[in-house]
């Protein structure tokens, strides 16, 4: 492992089912959820739930990029969610289930929009994937943290994100830990 860790963070849609495809891959060596973009400070989940705090669910990443690259992150990011489709998931809608990655560098608000870019040919539809700046990080309660693996027998996790994670390893079974 490097001693140069970098962060990522990501929104699209539930961040229980990115931050369970994230604990695949190799080279992610921490996911926290979260939330990030929003006008409260110390929001809650109940507060973020409703849509009206401006934030969106998040996993905020620690990565060794000489394991996992910045890039791979992101083509993992995009095909576990639909960037299509604007504050919409699957049922999950409202703002805080918007596409978003939020960058902390220039380098990296470059690499996502080449990713984008480049998923455009992909997707059927126009991208709508927002690329901002980092802004203030607000983790997430506890009992929302590795969220699907404490929970496998919900209904949520068996039907949204267990067949996310088994998409993952199908398709980037090279990042598979």
């Amino acid at each position: 492992m490097s001693e140069q860790m970098e962060v990522a963070v990501l929104g699209g849609g539930c961040f229980w089912c990115h931050d369970a495809v994230y604990r695949q891959v190799r080279g992610v060596v921490s996911v926290e959820t979260g939330y990030m973009g929003g006008q409260v400070a110390q929001p809650t989940h109940e507060q973020v739930a409703a849509g009206h705090t401006g934030h969106a669910q998040v996993v905020r990443l620690a990565f060794d990029p000489a394991v996992v690259s910045y890039h791979d992150l992101l083509d993992v990011f995009f095909t576990s969610h639909d960037p299509t489709t604007a504050e919409r998931q699957g049922n999950d809608a409202g703002p805080q289930f918007r596409s978003v990655i939020f960058t902390a560098s220039a380098r990296q608000a470059a690499v996502a929009r080449q990713v984008i870019a480049g998923m455009a040919a992909v997707w059927d539809a126009p991208i709508v994937t927002q690329v901002l700046p980092v802004q203030s990080w607000y983790r997430a309660e506890d009992e929302h943290q590795d969220y699907v693996a404490r929970h496998p027998a919900l209904a949520y996790c068996m039907l949204v994100a267990a067949p996310r994670v088994a998409q993952f390893r199908a398709m980037h079974a090279g990042l598979a830990k």
